[in-house]
């Protein structure tokens, strides 16, 4: 198969769908590459580290996109992209439909077909293709939230370990799941005061357990989310319906109980938000205000640490991408059910019920779509 990877264009994104570790993968099991040119910079992977391995370097993303079988990303693809996605082709890369109906009709007219990094699943029911950004997005959580928690960015000026005499930053991590249990630990580590919140107990009781002497934890209820957003200086969200679009959890009448200058961290933000006046930002222009409070809604979190974020995330794909090139997306989705539930899109038709669901679109079910 030729396996092509396009340079990531959102505003702020360094990451790379392909190191050249796994491009050199693919290469010694007979596959080719194609790699646009400065693809891998923005985390530290020169054009020679993938001459090195074997890889092709071509001058533009048309050219990737025009010759490759499987494109390989990280981001979903932005509208100019969208439209060099042709019929038959593969698409492998976090795609985020739910709160995307206009990236959802472009890929169905392309007639591409297109697996979902954030959907595939594994034998545990877990994301592993979402579970290591969960875990970079929520150590980062705490960071940027200090970060904006500071006078000077707009916060309430609140350290977050406090000082002897004075008390440290009230958090709340509403989601107990990877991002909220790693968001947990690095705020507490800051010195905070955490509480998390989650609906399941079976997932509290697990958290008690590891983490009882680190951070608390409290059974997700309408009214004390409430009561503990009133007293927090910063809240997390960090909630996940696979594939869906998020609750709201925090809503814009909940600002006005809020401590002037408390910040809000969504995590949730690249499934819409979990929180009323959620909006996607960039790293460019990361927080904005809505009622004195402080909001930090950046849609590609872990783009800020592109290198970590990059080797990480194709640690993860590896194993699916080789699999994906060496049988071909039909027998490598017979094969594993798990990555099956990868399928979103195929040959101009939704695959994927969450997101017909949040788009009011008809679904074909995965299962016939491998007979078509």
């Amino acid at each position: 198969m030729l396996i092509g990877c396009p340079k990531e264009i959102k505003p702020q994104e360094f990451r790379v769908g392909l190191t050249p570790a796994a491009a050199g993968e693919a290469i010694g099991r007979g596959h080719s590459v194609i790699v646009e040119t400065n693809a891998g910079m923005g985390a530290g992977f020169s054009d020679d580290d993938y001459r090195a391995v074997g890889a092709t370097v071509l001058d533009t993303a048309e050219e990737v996109f025009a010759k490759a079988d499987m494109i390989v990303k990280v981001k979903e693809p932005q509208a100019v992209e969208r439209k060099m996605l042709r019929e038959g082709q593969l698409l492998f890369t976090y795609l985020h439909l739910a709160p995307d109906p206009e990236q959802t009709h472009d890929l169905l007219a392309s007639g591409c077909t297109a697996i979902a990094y954030e959907t595939v699943t594994d034998n545990n029911g877990g994301l592993p293709l979402l579970a290591p950004m969960s875990e970079v997005a929520g150590r980062l959580a705490p960071q940027v939230g200090s970060w904006t928690l500071q006078k000077a960015n707009g916060g309430r000026g609140v350290l977050m370990g406090g000082v002897p005499g004075v008390g440290p930053a009230k958090v709340v991590v509403i989601g107990g799941g990877v991002v909220g249990t790693h968001a947990a630990k690095i705020a507490a580590g800051m010195g905070a005061d955490v509480t998390v919140l989650d609906r399941s107990l079976p997932r509290l009781r697990y958290l008690d357990d590891v983490y009882g002497g680190t951070f608390k934890n409290q059974y997700s209820t309408a009214a004390a989310t409430a009561e503990l957003v009133q007293q927090a200086d910063m809240v997390i969200g960090a909630v996940l319906i696979p594939g869906a679009a998020a609750p709201k959890l925090v809503s814009r009448a909940q600002l006005s109980t809020m401590k002037p200058g408390a910040v809000l961290v969504d995590v949730a933000i690249d499934q819409g938000g979990c929180f009323e006046t959620s909006k996607a930002t960039t790293h460019a222009d990361p927080i904005y205000e809505v009622d004195n409070v402080m909001h930090y809604c950046v849609a590609n979190m872990p783009g800020a640490v592109a290198r970590t974020s990059t080797i990480a995330l194709g640690n993860a794909t590896l194993p699916f991408m080789l699999s994906l090139a060496d049988k071909g997306w039909k027998q490598a989705c017979e094969d594993d059910p798990h990555l099956l539930n990868g399928l979103n899109v195929h040959a101009g038709k939704l695959t994927y019920y969450a997101v017909g669901e949040a788009l009011g679109l008809d679904v074909l079910s995965p299962a016939l779509a491998l007979k078509a």
